[in-house]
């Protein structure tokens, strides 16, 4: 095998560097003298022919060579770290699986799907991250996670290679705390009109739907709140401070513990759940029943 000329400790310096956003930060994290990282990362610039910083008053700026080390540099070392990881996992019982939960996607679908991991062998042990759509992608591409459950696509043109995996679609209903539901139950849709209600953001993939829905049967809301949280939405919901859209799957749930009642039912607008994936064939065993899950239509209503 050709021989790359990369003394891959002068890299781990020049990463942590990078990191930490200047030398002296970074030579206290090694332990080491700040010469000897200054040298370090000077050896490593002379190896590849390129300045990987330039100097900006008192910061150190990444060039544009600097970024693209960055980016490979993150892949080699968080590979390095999975496999201790996967190591220390190989002494254990439990396979390691770490799913990335969109900040959008209703927490009682994630735990519906996840809940399909509960019962495989070898045991599973489950890390879950919630986080906005697109650091998940990120987080994914790099191969922090596994997988990511989110209620939308990605985009076409994305230059990440990841992949799309339509797991289900649900209708929606409107619900509300029992004594605000009860007030505006009746003639449904009409009866909504100047109703408080808690939407999602705008960059939510529900929301422009739900705004189109609204105009076309003359509803004017009384927008109480906007969330990008899904699950803050809905624990501001089931307190009383406004009619809430929500997945005709959770509705069950959200009347046992909740006590959240249902409006009316909205079959046009309907949630879906994805999940994205780095292969286009999924391989881990846990993904591959979540997979299931979805397909075969475990996630029903109760």
């Amino acid at each position: 095998m050709k021989d790359s000329g990369i003394n891959f400790r002068h890299l781990y310096y020049f990463w942590v560097v990078a990191k930490e956003g200047g030398i002296t930060r970074a030579a206290t994290r090694l332990g080491l003298a700040i010469q000897t990282v200054s040298t370090q990362l000077g050896l490593l610039e002379q190896a590849l022919g390129k300045s990987l910083f330039t100097q900006q008053g008192r910061r150190l700026v990444l060039t544009e060579a600097g970024r693209t080390a960055l980016s490979y540099a993150d892949q080699i070392f968080l590979l390095g770290e999975q496999m201790q990881d996967a190591l220390g996992q190989a002494e254990t019982t439990r396979t390691r699986l770490t799913v990335g939960i969109s900040d959008s996607l209703p927490k009682p679908t994630a735990f519906r799907l996840l809940e399909a991991t509960m019962h495989l062998a070898p045991p599973v042990r489950l890390v879950c991250n919630e986080g906005p759509f697109d650091a998940l992608l990120t987080d994914l591409a790099l191969h922090k996670l596994d997988l990511v459950l989110t209620d939308r696509p990605v985009r076409s043109g994305t230059p990440l290679r990841v992949f799309s995996h339509l797991l289900l679609e649900s209708p929606t209903i409107v619900v509300g705390a029992a004594p605000l539901a009860q007030a505006y139950a009746g003639d449904f849709p009409r009866s909504l009109d100047r109703a408080p209600f808690l939407l999602p953001t705008r960059n939510n993939v529900l929301r422009g739907k739900i705004d189109e829905w609204f105009d076309h049967h003359n509803v004017r809301p009384d927008v109480v709140g906007e969330f990008d949280d899904n699950a803050l939405l809905g624990t501001f919901g089931r307190r009383g401070a406004g009619l809430f859209f929500a997945s005709s799957m959770a509705a069950a749930d959200m009347k046992k513990q909740f006590g959240a009642t249902l409006v009316g039912e909205v079959p046009q607008l309907r949630e879906q759940c994805y999940a994205i994936s780095n292969e286009r064939k999924i391989a881990h065993p846990a993904v591959e029943a979540i997979m299931s899950a979805g397909h075969q239509g475990v996630l029903d209503p109760a």
